[in-house]
């Protein structure tokens, strides 16, 4: 097994080894360290601390790809490293993908974001309250999360509507809108949604049009029975604290809030497309990046799919966090700085959780 470098300066080198970064401009010498050096001797602790077998990240600034860098193992058995292209699972950073199909539909008029979700989806169960697809995206409609043993479920759904069968009969927690609580099967029924405005298959219209319109030539559903190339292996750590497989899950029960493979430059690229108004209106991306307030006017730092916040500077952001069997991932965009980050680790032992800190690292130069 090829192992995490023992010194900051053989990780570095292995980081740039398999990176490709913008060719810098003369400069002034500067007191402070470039930040892909240091960005990478935080990946190099971060591997080091939780023994994750992969990396991968990219950074771009104003649409140009300032660094893509990957270290590591795709397959640890194999000894196949990870490149550019190896297609890692994001988790819950599938929301924010599916929620531009949503700003998609708003856009052409095919979805009422505050009708009744049985307006798209019929014979989903009417509840003591109705639920709205706007509160779904916020957290905010009272359907549950994932309990027990959920995250790992191996039965295979043939569509997103028997998904559903999850849930569906389940009592909300709360009347919606006046309290958040994360819920990825609320995004289950997103995608049903989706289909029902769209008329459409889920998977189908995300392909056509989010993940081509994007230049995300790497990214698409986790399924388990096609040959996905480029598909790393999935990781975690025993109690013994040793590097073993992730458990075998069929992620066709959540494709909408946490069941995408994809790439760091993919989604990178995917941010630019929304900054530059590819995919989405200005207005209607506004709109997903705009906190949502509980009933009593409190603001939740949740849009529509996207965490809406500050950094230690006061700079606002938007993120979106994700961690699925034997995977995590990080996606940061700066709309005023116009930059993107995105993190990927084959792990669920992980440190994307630093993507946000090397963010500001890049904006700090």
């Amino acid at each position: 097994m090829r192992r995490a470098p023992r010194a900051g300066a053989l990780a570095l080198a292995a980081f740039l080894a398999g990176s490709v970064a913008a060719r810098p401009q003369a400069a002034p010498a500067r007191s402070v360290e470039p930040p892909i050096p240091r960005a990478c001797a935080v990946l190099e602790a971060g591997m080091a601390r939780t023994l994750a077998p992969g990396v991968a990240i990219a950074v771009s600034r104003n649409g140009r790809l300032l660094w893509s860098g990957v270290e590591g193992l795709a397959d640890v058995e194999l000894d196949v490293p990870v490149v550019r292209s190896t297609r890692l699972r994001v988790g819950s950073v599938s929301k924010p993908l599916t929620a531009t199909a949503l700003g998609i539909l708003v856009e052409e008029g095919r979805l009422d974001l505050d009708a009744p979700v049985q307006r798209y989806v019929p014979d989903f169960p009417r509840k003591d309250w109705p639920i709205t697809a706007r509160q779904l995206a916020g957290h905010l409609a009272g359907i549950r999360h994932y309990e027990g043993d959920e995250f790992l479920i191996r039965d295979h759904y043939p569509n997103v509507r028997a998904s559903l069968a999850i849930f569906e009969k389940d009592a909300l927690l709360f009347e919606p809108g006046t309290r958040f609580s994360y819920s990825s099967y609320g995004w289950n029924l997103l995608s049903a949604v989706i289909e029902g405005a769209s008329g459409e298959p889920f998977l189908a219209f995300m392909e056509k049009r989010v993940f081509r319109p994007s230049g995300m030539t790497h990214t698409c559903a986790d399924e388990v029975t096609p040959i996905v190339p480029g598909r790393s292996g999935f990781y975690t750590r025993d109690e013994a604290g040793a590097v073993v497989n992730a458990g075998y899950v069929d992620n066709s029960y959540k494709w909408a809030g946490g069941g995408f493979l994809s790439t760091a430059e993919d989604l990178v690229a995917f941010g630019n497309a929304l900054l530059e108004g590819r995919l989405l209106k200005q207005e209607t991306r506004a709109l997903l990046w705009t906190s949502q307030k509980t009933s009593d006017g409190k603001d939740t730092e949740y849009g529509i799919g996207w965490t809406v916040d500050r950094d230690s500077r006061g700079r606002p952001r938007v993120r979106h966090s994700g961690g699925a069997q034997g995977g995590t991932a990080n996606l940061v965009i700066y709309p005023a700085e116009r930059l993107v980050l995105a993190m990927l680790v084959n792990s669920g032992e992980s440190f994307t959780g630093r993507a946000p800190q090397i963010a500001e690292m890049f904006l700090d130069e």
